[in-house]
């Protein structure tokens, strides 16, 4: 998957049909029947209200991570560069599965969609068919995470919906069951959003069940966004060092600059996270 080149940056903004909102991660949004499919000469994109975007694909390069908040998504790598297998809640338009699928070719994905209607456009945005390297399950995340018997070295929650995120998918009983699922070195990623008006008490939770080893990162492309990475284990949280060390090992086989996402975990890691007051 290649990187959003700055030409088609600069394309996406000047584009007649295109605004600023393009390029943020997902907001609250009132609820409808079905998803809103937009397309204009440069992007495909998927909305549940005129409001906000949930997912984006360049037309002229479909495997691009378009959106800023999933380049600093698949920043777990920095943390589980070769997973074996990978969960994820939330297919959306399928930029993070296509985006694992191809630079994770030895891991079996799965991801876990509960609005079918998301699903059945997954042709619309190039979304490999089935294999067994990649299943779509239609089901709800939160029991899928429960039930399975899978053992997956990353999961990924990503699950907005028209309201935003699901309850289910920020509670206790939620992260312990990630938590409990997750293979011994696994990775736990989520997407929140710091102006819904959860977000305190979903951080708070999920620091609860993860303890010291959540580390926060401010998400590209949205001031209001914010990448959550946790783990089981009781490992550290890496030095900037470190962390650049293992971005150069990954540039060879990544298109997303791992460096950029390593300074954005640093910067989580100094910055003052109280200034999202509560009830903000």
């Amino acid at each position: 998957m290649a990187q959003m080149t700055q030409q088609n940056m600069y394309a996406m903004r000047q584009h007649g049909d295109v605004d600023s909102e393009i390029l943020s991660a997902p907001r609250k949004k009132r609820k409808t029947a079905a998803p809103i499919v937009i397309e204009n000469d440069v992007v495909v994109s998927l909305y549940f209200d005129a409001r906000g975007v949930q997912s984006s694909m360049l037309i002229a390069d479909p495997y691009a991570l378009a959106l800023g908040y999933t380049r600093t998504m698949v920043g777990f790598f920095l943390f589980q560069p070769a997973p074996r297998r990978i969960s994820m809640i939330g297919l959306g338009g399928g930029s993070l599965a296509k985006y694992c699928h191809r630079h994770s070719p030895d891991a079996r994905l799965a991801v876990v969609e509960i609005n079918r209607d998301v699903i059945n456009l997954r042709d619309r945005f190039h979304l490999p068919p089935d294999s067994e390297r990649l299943e779509v399950v239609w089901a709800n995340g939160a029991n899928y995470v429960k039930g399975s018997d899978h053992r997956p070295d990353v999961i990924l929650v990503d699950g907005f919906t028209a309201d935003g995120l699901p309850p289910e998918l920020a509670s206790t009983a939620f992260y312990s069951d990630c938590r409990a699922r997750m293979s011994d070195d696994g990775i736990f990623v989520a997407n929140l959003v710091t102006d819904e008006p959860n977000f305190h008490r979903n951080l708070r939770t999920l620091k609860q069940v993860f303890g010291e080893t959540v580390v926060l990162a401010p998400s590209e492309g949205s001031p209001n966004n914010i990448t959550a990475f946790a783990w089981k284990n009781d490992t550290p949280v890496p030095s900037y060092e470190e962390m650049l060390s293992r971005a150069t090992v990954l540039d060879s086989c990544h298109t997303v600059n791992m460096h950029a996402t390593a300074t954005r975990i640093e910067r989580g890691k100094r910055f003052d996270w109280s200034r999202y007051q509560e009830g903000r």
